[in-house]
């Protein structure tokens, strides 16, 4: 069979299926109206008295079952029984049918509006148009059909009838749809048409188009059709209709050069890129043409850049690091995620987010030093920025956003308010690094992590534990803080890090320390490596820093000088640093005759540290303290504790480790008489940040983790799979579904119970939180800019 016989029997099998569909809706129409005038005539044959105005509601009747399924009545029913027909008689009557034109409403206009005389008439020409028009009769009003009407009606009618000749002329000439388009366009009806819509489009838009409206050819008919289609697929594969019906039904309807493109070297390429090709040449004709309107899109004319140019696709990675503390206060949860940040994004592999704590006025008294206070989160991020440039040398590509937080002075730390998930677009919801991520869940209430992020990393900094266990009745709350930190990391984390030994052994946790040395202190110490001569490069003793927090290290500072009075009396040992146990360890210290000097805490980077050349740290409750690593970049001889929160800095040769007082004393006396040696290049790098972010992309294992798309298709295969199981086609239920084991239902049930507690106010505060933690506050969301809080709507009778 030739292709045109073909698709000319196609077009009539079309044809004859619109004329059976039209046969069969009015068949049906014809069957609704017998069943109509059969229910009015039981109406009137059940209403029993004569007289309209005084008529009540009969019941209905009762029909069967089968012309009522649901077996209803009217005495069931309130509304009904208030309904009075307005008609008593049925539409057999003879007198109902000589009444059946007053039911047709039309206006009337008069003949000075079409002579153009003036509107404004007279009362009684007013009232004797009124007459005619609206002419009551008993209790029912109804209108009449103005003659003024007969002569436009006549010509529409007219126009329309000659229209439909055309149409079926054109129709019978035709041998093909597309022919019979392409014969429709040259028709006198056809051109009216486009002149009347090239007209609105001038009025709308206006007389002066400018650069557009007027090179571009408007869309023709298949391609409207085409586009159309093309939208509406997804529908149609849902109705059950495959794609080769609709792509036949779009060849019979535009063509075959049409839905292939008109390129010949188009044709010669295989069918699914020829298919994209002549899509993208669609959508192209598309954007073209409504380009040429002046459409307008988020404050700008469309450009050619922005319609033809397809949009280079952004395949780094986004990392979210949320953390605990921010700049100014000089903790550890403030400055490492602040440099982990910097480097991150100075790779150009990934997009950094980088999302701090914002504290009220009140509390930013409370936590940063020399009464340091923000106005905006804005100024705070300049503060933010200034300083961590300034260190690493470079100009910092990350973005900075703030989630509100509280001080929580019973805990020395901050607090996170709502649901901070919410601060991180969705979009950019890739991989999440928790820094402290038992700290930020133990009262957190919103979306689980491991629900919108597709990998999530926990960076453990601090030891709780050790800290809990020199409270009232510390190893209960150690217990239990033990307990609980185990919940909320397993939860919420993929993967978690531990930067030493000395903390918790969590679920899915390594040991790796990600931490590295602020560039500035590198700097130092190549300096002095640098100076030539015999002369010592550090003329002063030792000393410590640190903030002046019992935890800290000074609870065993004072033990061992204590313990090691009489030997250690010649030693002079300078202390810098502020805190909350300032005083308490000043009057210890001299109640005990100790020689210290106490300073107000500064930068270790200050130069008048410099000069310093032994550093003393006892402290046994750090995870790896960045002090340690500070004062060996700068080439000085460290004197530490043999404890795995030290273990990564024992291989460096001026690191001194002790395990008794007697020890300490010996390491004391050597490193005093003892001149530092320099640090090797490898050694420096051990200490960078460069090498410190090499080794967090290892353990976190981000390379090995699938496209950023992969986890919006994995969804969607997971919803399709259990409509795809339940209708039965090649697969069972129980095998299309993704197979859950123990551990990730128990983990289900923890998150479960989690959210469930946090959600409930007296066990929040039964807990240790704050008060009013569990939304944001209207003081946060005013000054994070965000919307106010949506008035609880209750709803009752």
């Amino acid at each position: 069979m030739a292709p045109s016989a073909g698709l000319e029997s196609t077009s009539d099998g079309v044809l004859s299926f619109i004329s059976k569909s039209l046969t069969e809706v009015q068949k049906s129409t014809k069957m609704d109206m017998r069943l109509i005038q059969s229910r009015v005539e039981s109406f009137r044959e059940s209403s029993k008295t004569p007289n309209v105005k005084n008529w009540k509601s009969p019941p209905l009747p009762n029909f069967s079952v089968k012309d009522n399924p649901l077996n209803l009545r009217v005495d069931d029913f309130d509304i009904l029984k208030s309904l009075k027909p307005m008609i008593g008689r049925s539409w057999l009557d003879a007198t109902m049918q000589e009444r059946k034109s007053e039911l047709w409403v039309v206006p009337r206009i008069d003949k000075a509006r079409e002579s153009g005389k003036s509107r404004d008439r007279g009362g009684a020409e007013q009232e004797r148009d009124r007459r005619i028009l609206f002419k009551p009769q008993g209790d029912r009003k109804t209108f009449r059909v103005s003659k003024n009407w007969e002569e436009p009606l006549k010509k529409v009618k007219q126009t329309v009838e000659e229209s439909l000749r055309d149409l079926e002329t054109t129709a019978a000439a035709s041998k093909t749809p597309g022919e019979f388009f392409e014969n429709v366009q040259k028709t006198e009806f056809f051109e009216n048409v486009k002149k009347n819509l090239k007209f609105a489009r001038a009025s709308d838009v206006g007389t002066n188009t400018g650069s557009y409206g007027t090179d571009v050819a408007p869309l023709t008919i298949p391609e409207l059709f085409e586009a159309v289609m093309r939208e509406s697929e997804p529908l149609l594969d849902h109705l059950g209709i495959r794609k080769d019906v609709t792509k036949k039904f779009r060849e019979v309807v535009t063509g075959p050069q049409a839905l292939s493109g008109a390129s010949v070297t188009q044709r010669a390429l295989p069918v699914t890129v020829k298919e994209s090709s002549a899509q993208d040449e669609l959508d192209l004709r598309i954007a073209s043409v409504i380009q040429s309107t002046g459409y307008k899109f988020k404050g700008g004319l469309l450009t050619e850049k922005q319609t033809l140019q397809p949009a280079t696709k952004d395949l780094r990675r986004n990392i979210a690091i949320v953390t605990t503390a921010s700049l100014p206060w000089m903790t550890g949860t403030a400055v490492n995620p602040l440099f982990r940040a910097a480097y991150l994004a100075r790779s150009g592999e990934q997009k950094v987010n980088l999302l701090v704590p914002w504290l009220c006025k009140k509390d930013q008294v409370l936590v940063y030093p020399n009464q340091i206070t923000f106005e905006t989160p804005a100024e705070q991020e300049r503060f933010v920025r200034k300083w961590v440039e300034d260190r690493v040398g470079f100009q910092c590509d990350f973005k900075l956003s703030f989630y509100p937080g509280k001080f929580s002075t019973e805990k020395r730390s901050i607090l996170a308010a709502g649901d901070i998930s919410q601060f991180i677009p969705n979009q950019e919801a890739d991989v999440a690094v928790l820094e402290e991520p038992e700290h930020l869940n133990w009262y957190y209430h919103g979306r689980r992590w491991t629900d919108k992020f597709q990998h999530v990393v926990g960076v453990v900094h601090t030891n709780y534990l050790e800290y809990v266990k020199r409270e009232r009745n510390g190893s209960v709350q150690a217990f239990l803080l033990k307990h609980v930190n185990n919940w909320v990391v397993r939860i919420y984390c993929n993967k978690v890090l531990r930067l030493s030994a000395a903390t918790q052994d969590l679920p899915r946790s390594s040991v790796c320390n990600v931490h590295g040395v602020n560039p500035q202190f590198l700097r130092i110490g190549k300096g002095l490596a640098e100076i030539e001569g015999n002369e010592p490069k550090f003329s002063m003793g030792a000393y410590y820093l640190g903030k002046m927090v019992w935890g800290k290290g000074y609870r065993e500072l004072v033990d061992l000088l204590v313990q090691n009075k009489e030997v250690l009396c010649n030693i002079n040992l300078d202390i810098f640093g502020s805190g909350e146990d300032s005083d308490a360890v000043r009057d210890e210290a001299q109640q005990n005759g100790l020689a210290l000097n106490f300073y107000p805490g500064r930068d270790h980077a200050d130069a008048s540290l410099h000069g310093y050349k032994v550093f003393i740290n006892p402290s046994e409750s750090d995870v790896v303290c960045t002090t340690t690593a500070e004062a060996l970049a700068m080439g000085k001889i460290v004197v530490c504790a043999d404890h795995p929160s030290n273990e990564f800095f024992m291989p460096f040769p001026n690191c001194y480790t002790y395990r008794t007082p007697e020890e300490f004393v010996e390491k004391v006396k050597l490193a005093l008489s003892s001149e530092p040696l320099p640090l090797t290049p490898e050694l420096q790098h051990l200490l960078s940040w460069e090498a410190a972010t090499d080794r967090f992309i290892d353990s976190a294992g981000v390379k090995s983790l699938p496209p950023r798309e992969a986890r919006t298709i994995e969804r969607k295969r997971k919803r399709r799979i259990p409509i795809e199981a339940a209708k039965g086609r090649t697969m069972s239920l129980s095998l299309a579904l993704p197979k859950k084991t123990l551990s990730n239902m128990i983990d289900t049930g923890l998150a479960f119970s989690h959210y469930f507690l946090s959600g409930i106010e007296i066990a929040r505060i039964a807990a240790g939180g704050l008060p009013g933690t569990m939304n944001i506050g209207e003081e946060y969301r005013k000054d994070l800019d965000l919307p106010p809080t949506p008035p609880r709507i209750v709803y009752g009778w």
